[in-house]
């Protein structure tokens, strides 16, 4: 017999942002939902999202939202449509939450503390009758006659129990951040229900770089610089604004190269892959000549590595001042034109040889995951198994840093909530 207490309408594996926005919108159709969490509490990844501060959405016009979308975007324009970042932050306000917007329209909590966005949303369900159970492990999906009717779940201190239900949303993330609980069950469920998953990988996400120019600088952030990133035939990316980028012990890391890692196939990164960092976006070849030039001119006397002071961060400069080739210790009235605009060259073009890409242990989000051509996009239901959905990052679907990766969490799990 059933056990009434493990039976409820609506089942969520996952108390991240589309488990729980799903639970919150299947709660306000009247829908006994119960969300089984592997973790002691919920929204562990939401915890360390935006550092600390949840930037929980992105404040631009609604369609500039499908431009940050790097994977399947089409997909997603139903769902963002019913449910956009306006009503996301009006749902959050509504709730208590007080938010404002900074640079790039991110949008934050007043109090930038991401555990007052976990506590509007698990206040909320509490109120709604939402059954959150926390160390509970989701095992495998139930499934009779093609459609989802429960899940087998391990709950600490009582062993295998079986949940059951009319709909069952996996709402697991990806694989990025795994000791968040983020280990890639959604996609071992989807496979096993006769579910496509597209290839995973790591995205906004670090690089490694060859060498030992960035331990070097390891700390130092370029500010409002471009970068552009070439294989041995083409550029594959170009940054579409100045932005920063922060040298780590391994490589590079900032928001520009986080924006770049998601712009670019990941077996492109199996090749010979170069980093271009251009220093001086702002001035042409001719307009930073004549800049250097006049920078010159009032230190003429003295020594090449102690005349960059104006140009660059004093950390930047011995790199810079070794891969010029020209002699340090030389006069800066006696370097040449040609060592001039080979340093006018470098600063333009600083490259770097790219090693790969960081792991899921470093990575914002999953690439890859449910195939969107397995769901409905009003729905996030499964085409193949009744009863069944697939919310945030399970699917394949990713977007820029920004608040986007939010949003399709959101979005998605509305959809699924409303549906359920």
């Amino acid at each position: 017999m059933r056990d009434p207490a493990r039976r409820a309408d609506v089942i969520i594996i996952g108390a991240g942002a589309s488990g729980m926005m799903a639970a919150y919108f299947a709660a306000g159709r009247n829908r006994r939902c119960i969300i089984l969490e592997k973790n002691e509490k919920p929204g562990k990844k939401l915890f360390i999202t935006g550092k600390g501060r949840c930037n929980l959405t992105n404040a631009c016009p609604r369609d500039e939202i499908f431009d940050h979308i790097v994977s399947n975007p089409r997909f997603m324009y139903s769902a963002i449509s019913s449910f956009d970042n306006r009503d996301v932050m009006e749902l959050f306000e509504s709730e208590g939450l007080r938010l404002k917007t900074e640079r790039g329209d991110r949008v934050f909590p007043v109090s930038d503390h991401s555990s007052d966005v976990i506590k509007t949303l698990t206040q909320a369900l509490d109120r709604m009758g939402v059954r959150i159970m926390t160390s509970t492990t989701a095992k495998s999906l139930i499934v009779e006659d093609g459609r989802c009717v429960g899940v087998r779940a391990e709950e600490k201190g009582k062993g295998t129990v079986s949940f059951f239900a009319d709909s069952v949303v996996v709402a697991t993330g990806g694989l990025s951040y795994p000791l968040t609980g983020s280990t890639g069950d959604g996609y071992r469920f989807a496979l096993s229900a006769g579910l496509d998953v597209r290839d995973t990988s790591p995205s906004l996400v670090p690089f490694n770089i060859k060498g030992d120019i960035c331990p070097s600088l390891q700390g130092l952030t370029l500010k409002n610089i471009r970068i552009r990133i070439t294989d041995e035939k083409k550029t594959l990316y170009k940054s579409p604004d100045v932005g920063e980028l922060l040298f780590t012990h391994f490589g590079v890391s900032g928001p520009l190269v986080l924006t770049a890692s998601s712009g670019i196939m990941p077996k492109a990164f199996l090749g010979d892959l170069r980093l271009h960092i251009d220093l001086k976006p702002a001035l042409d070849m001719e307009e930073l000549d004549q800049r250097v030039q006049r920078d010159f001119a009032g230190m003429s006397n003295r020594e090449f590595r102690n005349s960059l002071s104006e140009l660059l961060p004093s950390k930047l400069i011995p790199v810079i001042v070794s891969l010029s080739g020209i002699d340090p210790a030389k006069r800066v009235n006696s370097v040449t034109k040609e060592e001039r605009r080979r340093l006018v060259s470098l600063l333009k073009d600083l490259t770097l040889e790219i090693e790969g890409l960081r792991g899921y242990d470093e990575a914002v989000v999953t690439k890859g995951g449910v195939s969107v051509k397995e769901l409905d996009p009003k729905t996030f239901r499964s085409k193949k198994v009744e009863g069944l959905y697939f919310t945030g990052e399970a699917v394949d679907v990713d977007a820029h840093t920004g608040g986007f990766n939010l949003q399709i969490a959101w979005s998605s799990g509305h959809a699924a909530g409303m549906s359920c």
